[in-house]
């Protein structure tokens, strides 16, 4: 439900921040006071266009934002969970729209910027706006089947819909590319076989490119290998007169006829015959290297051979010659699809009229239970306009066979709301009723049959009292009130026997200080709901019968 609302710089509000709780809230106020201010700013927040004209004077920038409680909207939880928009307290939703003194605007939800449609589409889960705005989810199609859903087909059955709509359109998909693809398998075959063979002609081993590429650097570098052992061979032993061993040797012979060596020198000693020991291994090893390396220019052509064979190939493929391996594996994997994709589409072919007649099946009877309940909804909701003072007004819900046979996730048929508001005329789509108090009072009655099943958590009602009074307005407060039961309901009214069912009451008020217009609204005790209440039912001049009448319609509550 709606938690709070606050609105900064729009229009003749300079801040307000109003929180509302479960039930029916009714809103009222003096003409012109600027009771559509709370309409207009949860508008916006629900991506209604915004310009520059609703930026209050003087300010750079309009700042809205709207806080729902989403615990009990799973629909809504799981579309922020799918966009990935939920926030850390997953029970809060914040719904933000900024509107620039440019008229530029931007959207956000749980503070993640977002397109105007992101806005409306959860918006239309979280709040019902009826009234004439665009995003009222009653005027859509997709409404009224789902209210008709809700209200007449079992959710077992409704789930079982949706589940088999969903399998059939993956198989469908699926056997739609295979068969799609069939006409040019027979050419990609035919490369496919063409590239295995060639590439099953490297016999190419495991690790194989690795270990020719550490041989290559070997034998490739072989003369500047042994040119090296040699100069170090000189070096270390071969020139017996400046050889590292022989200068080594001359120097621990002149310190072993030191006379009176003391402990650092003998330290010293032990460390230089201990190096000795280590070169002349060092050499060892050195001669014993240069004993077995052979360079071997015939096998340093064969490797040279075989790598330009490798990276040929691969360039072909476009991938690294160490890669040609998973390539042939991968390649090996689509011709063995290829070559079973007769089967693969007979099979898709099977399941998919298999899964139509499953669809079917379940579509008539889903088809049997909206046509009985129509029937039903229809009856109840007339029965209510009629309450409303609309005793001429009948709605029909229509339901037309869709066109096309292939299976939809909504069934069989489309299904309209059509109503007509006066005897013998045509019954036409809500959307065409010019009256937005007979849509007001239309949406009212709907509501209150389909509010047992509906999912929708908050309802507005613009001035739903229009062109009624009496009896009629306080049938309609009833109504508002027994729907607060189920829902929340913010109520904008004019009429005392509407706002005396409220649970809540707000008051609307306007004054003037600097030039300047401002807008406040303040949600009145008892004490001051029984004055407003007499002030609506008297005027400015209420009387005492008009105190004793308003506290008599607030008690009688």
């Amino acid at each position: 439900m709606l938690h709070q609302l606050s609105i900064q710089n729009y229009a003749t509000v300079d801040r307000l921040e109003i929180e509302f709780q479960q039930g029916m809230s009714a809103i009222t106020g003096e003409t012109g006071a600027g009771k559509s201010i709370i309409l207009g700013a949860l508008g916006l927040t629900l991506g209604d266009r915004a310009d520059k004209s609703i930026v209050r004077g003087g300010a750079t920038k309009t700042d809205i934002c709207a806080e729902f409680d989403t615990s009990r909207i799973e629909e809504a939880r799981s579309w922020l969970i799918e966009h990935d928009l939920e926030s850390e307290d997953s029970s809060i939703c914040l719904l933000r729209r900024v509107v620039n003194k440019d008229g530029r605007s931007k959207g956000y939800i749980n503070g993640s910027a977002v397109t105007m449609a992101n806005l409306k589409e959860l918006g239309e889960k979280l709040l019902d706006i009826h009234s004439q705005h665009e995003h009222q989810s009653l005027l859509q199609r997709s409404t009224h089947r789902k209210l008709l859903d809700e209200f007449s087909v079992t959710k077992k059955l409704r789930d079982k819909l949706e589940s088999t709509f969903k399998q059939w359109q993956q198989n469908h998909k699926e056997l739609e590319a295979l068969s799609n693809q069939s006409e040019e398998y027979s050419a990609q075959t035919q490369l496919l076989l063409y590239q295995l063979t060639e590439l099953d002609g490297l016999n190419l081993g495991e690790n194989e490119v690795e270990s020719l590429e550490s041989e290559f650097k070997k034998l490739n570098s072989a003369d500047e290998t042994l040119n090296g052992i040699s100069t170090a061979l000189a070096i270390c032993q071969e020139n017996e007169a400046q050889s590292v061993l022989s200068l080594m040797h001359s120097a621990l012979n002149a310190l072993r006829e030191l006379p009176n060596r003391v402990d650092r020198i003998d330290s010293i000693l032990s460390l230089l015959e201990s190096s000795e020991i280590q070169l002349s291994e060092a050499v060892s090893d050195l001669r014993s290297f240069q004993d077995e390396f052979e360079a071997n220019p015939e096998r340093l052509e064969q490797i040279n051979a075989r790598l330009s064979e490798l990276h040929g190939i691969a360039r072909k493929h476009k991938v690294k010659p160490t890669q040609l391996i998973q390539v042939t594996e991968n390649l090996r994997k689509q011709l063995s699809r290829f070559q079973n994709s007769d089967e693969e589409i007979e099979k898709l072919s099977v399941n998919e009229k298999l899964l139509r007649e499953q669809f079917t099946t379940i579509a008539k009877e889903v088809s049997e239970q909206r046509k009985k309940g129509a029937k039903k909804l229809a009856k109840q909701i007339n029965s209510q306009l009629e309450m409303l003072s609309m005793p001429h007004a009948t709605l029909e819900v229509s339901l037309q066979a869709r066109d096309s046979f292939e299976p939809s996730p909504h069934g069989l048929e489309s299904i309209e709301f059509l109503v007509s508001t006066n005897p013998g005329q045509k019954a036409k789509p809500l959307i065409r009723i010019a009256s937005g108090g007979e849509l007001s009072r239309i949406s009212l009655a709907i509501q209150v049959i389909t509010a047992q099943t509906s999912q929708i958590p908050s309802l507005v009602f613009d001035e739903v009292d229009v062109g009624i009074g009496g009896g009629v307005a306080k049938v309609v407060g009833e109504l508002l009130r027994k729907l607060g039961k189920r829902t929340q309901i913010l109520c904008v009214t004019h009429q005392a026997q509407v706002a005396g069912q409220g649970n809540h009451h707000f008051f609307v008020s306007k004054s003037s200080e600097k030039n300047a217009t401002l807008t406040q609204i303040t949600e009145l005790n008892e004490e001051a709901v029984i004055k407003e209440i007499a002030r609506m039912l008297g005027g400015d001049d209420y009387s005492e019968e008009s105190l004793a009448h308003a506290e008599q319609m607030v008690a009688s509550n």
